[in-house]
């Protein structure tokens, strides 16, 4: 008997000392590399090793990581026995001060507003006391008239002031509500998202001595991404175009990332390593059917809510498969644009279940749901800026420690980045230390400014419209390593539209266009009647004749493109007759006639097209 409990006994003691040797260590982020899906963050912390074997357990890691990712680095004479992952319900994520301070401020709000609820209701009190009293005093006819309008002028005078304390009461309340619905839309919006699951990352050691060394852990998150916007300057036609490349960063990976060391990758790990297979390409009787390719060059809509109808500003939007991406204004309105090959949407936003919309229109109206564990209150709260006092504090913590930060509408300074190219992508390092909170809010950052001489041309295809597009082609544009994006335009000074910039093409050329120009005049019209045709025997003749005027108002001279077209035969019976080009260069695949001429200011061009075309009495056909 003695035997069994001297072995309990000792069970008991190595349990009590094993769970002595668990430490829990507190590591903090030093580096994130964002990915265009994904990011790997890297932690680092000193620990102190005891003598045997023990567990080290790294505490408050994001619960969204890829476990398979998870490697664990260390220098000294111990071992690693193994790397573990867990999920800690029991540990509630640390809430931000910031959250307590408001929920402190929302307490003292609501005291006041039940202060001035229960003087309100003394006031009424006292208010119909004095009515009741004045019509006892009004049926009382034996009392002294002087002392009856001394107590009238008194109940009077007292009715008036309360009156006006009334009033001023009811002003302070919707003040005070107003200014608790602030707070409490405030703390909603921080709490959105947020989950109640951390991770622990437990790593068993083993050693002989006891020591100290740091730790290097790098794992895979899902919930983080970036991707390209441009502004895309041009002053004139003679200058070079101005592109600042910028990045939109957000990331709900659970942890925040303060004041890091950022880099911006274009790989993306989400894409599988490996290699396409050929398979055996047979064929047989039957029919073959092949999509047509999207035409589309850009989709807009509105994201709302499905619980409320209400819009749902700063939603992401993703072009799936691709680095193109926008995010909806404060209405909940969009537009994006669309790379060719594009098929489907990814919309998100902080609090609602992402969602994957085919294009199948261009116009494309969103609903999210609400996710089931952001059910109880998600208000949205301004649009990248607010005016209250957290988002003013906020802003001034990231810019003061974070030189080039914006958030969506306020300027920026340019940091330093170093660009690495590596075998497979490209890795844009910031130079500064970066904050990204964990709120799935835009962050841009401008990671390069770039000036590319340009050939600039005017455009005009007057068959199609009248209006006189300009034009510019940059040249060997790959070596600047740009991603599709969507290209806010500026020209003289003044905004004029979006683009894309898509960077899938594989000539050497970039062509970007640069909105219309009104001072540029292009009419089209027709020299004879539609109507005039000829019978000759068996066959129909038919002539167009179509003049185009172009004429240039601008100060300053310009290059300019016209595009027409004469009509192709597919079939030997139709003959087609050019009996005027006025020196245009024809394409006799496609038909295509194009004139480049130089205009200078106030200049005015006259050019003719002119086709007569030939087809058998019995057949009908279409001429434009």
């Amino acid at each position: 008997m003695f035997r069994k409990l001297l072995v309990a006994a000792s069970l008991f003691f190595i349990t009590i000392v094993a769970q002595a040797d668990d430490q829990k260590i507190e590591s903090k982020v030093q580096k994130v590399v964002v990915f265009l899906n994904g990011a790997q963050v890297t932690r680092m912390a000193m620990v102190h090793i005891n003598p045997g074997n023990s567990t080290l357990i790294f505490e408050n890691i994001s619960p969204g990581i890829d476990v398979q990712s998870i490697h664990v680095r260390a220098n000294g004479d111990f071992t690693i026995l193994s790397v573990k992952h867990e999920l800690n319900f029991l540990n509630e994520q640390i809430k931000q001060q910031r959250i307590e301070d408001l929920r402190a401020k929302q307490k003292s709000i609501k005291d006041k507003i039940d202060l001035q609820t229960s003087l309100a209701s003394i006031y009424q009190e006292e208010e119909n006391m004095l009515v009741k009293n004045q019509m006892i005093a009004g049926q009382n006819t034996g009392l002294d008239i002087i002392k009856l309008k001394q107590a009238l002028d008194f109940q009077t005078e007292r009715l008036t002031a309360l009156k006006k304390k009334e009033q001023e009461n009811t002003a302070q309340i919707a003040d005070l509500t107003k200014e608790l619905l602030k707070y409490s839309q405030q703390i909603a919006e921080l709490n959105k998202g947020a989950s109640t699951a951390t991770s622990n990352i437990l790593v068993t050691v083993s050693s002989k001595t006891s020591l100290q060394t740091e730790f290097t852990l790098s794992y895979v998150v899902h919930n983080a991404s970036w991707f390209p916007t441009y502004d895309v300057r041009a002053k004139n036609v003679n200058s070079p175009i101005s592109i600042s490349y910028k990045a939109n960063v957000s990331q709900q990976s659970g942890e925040d990332w303060k004041n890091i060391k950022l880099t911006l990758s274009t790989g993306n790990p989400t894409v599988a390593g490996n290699k396409p297979e050929l398979n055996p390409y047979f064929l047989n009787f039957g029919m073959y059917y092949q999509p047509e390719n999207g035409t589309m060059t850009a989709a807009s809509g509105k994201v709302i809510g499905s619980d409320d109808g209400k819009p749902i500003p700063g939603a992401s939007i993703r072009v799936k498969g691709s680095s193109v991406g926008t995010v909806s204004d404060a209405n909940g309105n969009f537009t994006v644009q669309l790379p060719p090959n594009s098929h489907n949407l990814e919309i998100a936003f902080i609090g609602y279940i992402p969602q994957t919309l085919p294009i199948t229109s261009s116009l494309l109206n969103v609903s999210l749901k609400p996710s089931a564990s952001n059910l109880n209150e998600v208000v949205v709260v301004g649009y990248g800026t607010s005016s209250n006092g957290y988002d003013t504090e906020y802003k001034r913590d990231l810019t003061g420690s974070v030189a080039g930060v914006q958030i969506r509408g306020m300027a920026t300074i340019p940091i330093g980045v170093n660009k690495v190219e590596n075998q497979t992508n490209i890795e844009f390092n910031i130079a500064m230390p970066y904050s990204v909170p964990s709120d799935g809010k835009q962050y841009t950052v401008e990671i390069n400014q770039l000036d590319i001489p340009a050939i600039y041309q005017y455009a005009v295809a007057p068959k199609l419209s009248t209006d006189v597009f300009l034009t510019a082609r940059l040249t060997d544009w790959n070596k600047y390593n740009l991603l599709s994006g969507e290209a806010n335009l500026f020209f003289e000074g003044t905004f004029i539209g979006k683009s894309l910039i898509n960077t899938d093409a594989t000539t050497d050329t970039l062509n970007l266009s640069l909105g219309t120009d009104k001072n540029i005049v292009v009419t089209r019209t027709s020299l004879k009647d539609l109507s005039e045709r000829q019978s000759l025997g068996s066959n129909k003749k038919e002539t167009r004749d179509w003049q185009i005027e172009v004429k240039n108002r601008k100060r300053q001279p310009i290059n300019l493109l016209v595009e027409d077209q004469v009509p192709v035969s597919q079939n030997s019976s139709i003959e087609v007759e050019i009996q005027e080009l006025s020196g245009a260069a024809l394409d006799k695949l496609t038909g295509k006639a194009t004139w480049k001429m130089t205009l200078k200011p106030e200049d005015d061009k006259k050019i003719e097209l002119k086709y007569l075309v030939k087809y058998p009495k019995n057949q009908s056909v279409i001429i434009q």
